[in-house]
């Protein structure tokens, strides 16, 4: 499914350049046992910033880094926040593994790795002559320009004109060039004619975060890994990891959650969108607020046949609990009123727009299953609060400065009055249907075929088995990289 095809002119040009930045490529196995990555590069490590443009943060793409601006290592278990049912209103136990801690902020910086490392190692992408292209609804392109930058390749990021201002000022120091498509989230069509059109160019190559297969490679080996990490350090007497929700924006993270159904059978998986935008539920569209998943399409990368439930959001109540989160009133409530843990209450700033909205759907699974105190749900936290600063002001322009009774009515009505509306549990009738969208936009507009679509429903060996285990000769082709390169042991 991946083209491991090598070229050996671009290989070379590669080589060199990596040799020339000094850049060494990380493993998809180091990102899972971070432990073994070489001590010299650790010590470089210590002494370099998060965000840092320095290549020896492509080993900073894990989710166990330390929860360290600068210099921080890695830990056994992956950064999580659990919320406890004085806040959520269910009995189960709903834990949020955290991206906040990759560079950027966000976990996208591994998914686009995962798509540009094999043709980097294989030399399809000449690193001196192409521009690697990057669309996105916001935090894919981020990623991608920024390990187009630490890899010293050039890239042009595309994303949709209104999303958040922190995530255009960022990418005008990062990126080569950005290119702001008309639009919000769920415009992703406007994306992909931009798109198409670069494609017209022959020093462009497209890194298409909802059609790379490098994309559910990453999350199924270490998105999936990671969170069994923390389920198993986590779990109590008794306990069962009975689901997993994830935004579908890309759908990247559901081959987590693929990983996560064949390490634990009984569990259940769960797909969100935005109710504005109910594509899954009801072939609908529309625009929404809920920043960074994209909508009125499948995602080629979606493996619908092994998704057991559609949940969706009303974008108002991630927008009103983003306020809850991260005002003083909205935290004072959270401390003195429910009486939670006020270095949790510091730590639900990890929880941006749309890693609420994942919140939010396990809070209905957990109602819809009627889930008890030993039933365990997991989810990820895409980035955090500090991509939607100016959304808050906005929000504050909008409503008036937040008070006590807002947080006190933002709570009941956003987060405990949620009900088990606007969701579907999948028949196999339900699963066809939503895959069958994909034909729409993937073979008579984006140039699949039908034979293509047809593989990833009939024949799930050679498609999605057949992907999430290519990490190993995606790792063997790193080392022939970094071997040539010659730095690994300088």
């Amino acid at each position: 499914m991946i083209d491991f095809k090598m070229n050996p002119e671009g290989f070379q040009h590669n080589v060199e350049k990596a040799r020339e930045n000094h850049i060494i490529i990380p493993t998809i196995k180091q990102m899972q046992h971070p432990e073994t990555i070489p001590d010299s590069i650790k010590a470089k490590l210590a002494v370099t910033g998060l965000w840092d443009v320095d290549p020896v943060n492509l080993f900073r793409i894990t989710w166990k880094n330390e929860a360290k601006e600068k210099g921080g290592l890695f830990q056994e278990v992956p950064n999580y926040i659990e919320l406890p049912s004085e806040l959520t209103g269910v009995k189960a136990r709903i834990i949020a593994m955290a991206g906040k801690w990759f560079p950027t902020g966000c976990h996208k910086v591994g998914a686009s790795f995962g798509c540009l490392a094999p043709r980097l190692v294989t030399g399809q992408f000449d690193a001196t002559y192409h521009k690697a292209v990057w669309p996105s609804t916001g935090n894919y392109c981020r990623g991608g320009a920024f390990n187009s930058k630490l890899l010293a390749c050039d890239s042009i990021a595309i994303l949709p004109a209104e999303m958040s201002k922190e995530r255009f000022e960022w990418l005008s120091q990062i990126a080569g060039e950005v290119i702001a498509t008309p639009g919000c989230e769920s415009n992703v069509k406007e994306i992909f004619d931009k798109t198409n059109e670069l494609k017209q160019r022959e020093d462009v190559m497209i890194f298409n975060q909802f059609e790379e297969m490098g994309n559910p490679l990453w999350h199924y080996n270490v998105t999936g890994y990671a969170l069994a990490d923390v389920y198993e350090a986590a779990k109590r007497d008794g306990d069962r990891l009975a689901g997993a929700c994830f935004t579908s924006g890309s759908a990247g993270t559901m081959s987590a959650g693929d990983y996560l159904k064949e390490q634990y059978p009984q569990m259940k998986l769960a797909v969100g969108e935005a109710l504005q935008c109910p594509t899954i539920l009801e072939n609908g569209f529309g625009g929404h607020r809920i920043e960074g998943i994209g909508d009125k399409h499948i995602p080629f990368i979606h493996n619908v046949k092994n998704t057991d439930m559609a949940i969706a959001i009303d974008d108002d109540d991630s927008q009103k609990l983003l306020r809850l989160f991260n005002t003083k009133e909205g935290k004072a409530y959270l401390t003195d009123v429910l009486k939670l843990d006020p270095e949790l209450v510091e730590k639900l700033s990890w929880m941006g727009i749309s890693g609420i909205a994942n919140v939010l759907c396990c809070i209905k699974m957990a109602k819809y299953y009627e889930m008890t105190e030993h039933d365990v749900i997991v989810t990820v936290l895409t980035d955090s609060a500090a991509m939607y600063q100016s959304r808050i002001k906005e929000l504050n322009d909008m409503y008036g400065a937040y008070s006590k009774p807002h947080a006190v009515i933002d709570h009941r009505v956003h987060m405990l009055a949620l009900k088990t509306d606007s969701m579907l549990e999948l028949r196999y009738t339900d699963r066809k249907r939503i895959h069958n969208l994909k034909y729409y936009t993937w073979v008579e507009q984006q140039g699949k075929t039908k034979e293509e679509l047809d593989a990833l429903w009939y024949d799930t060996e050679n498609t999605w088995d057949a992907v999430h285990k290519e990490a190993a000769q995606l790792d063997e082709l790193i080392d022939q990289f970094n071997e040539a390169v010659g730095l690994l042991n300088a």
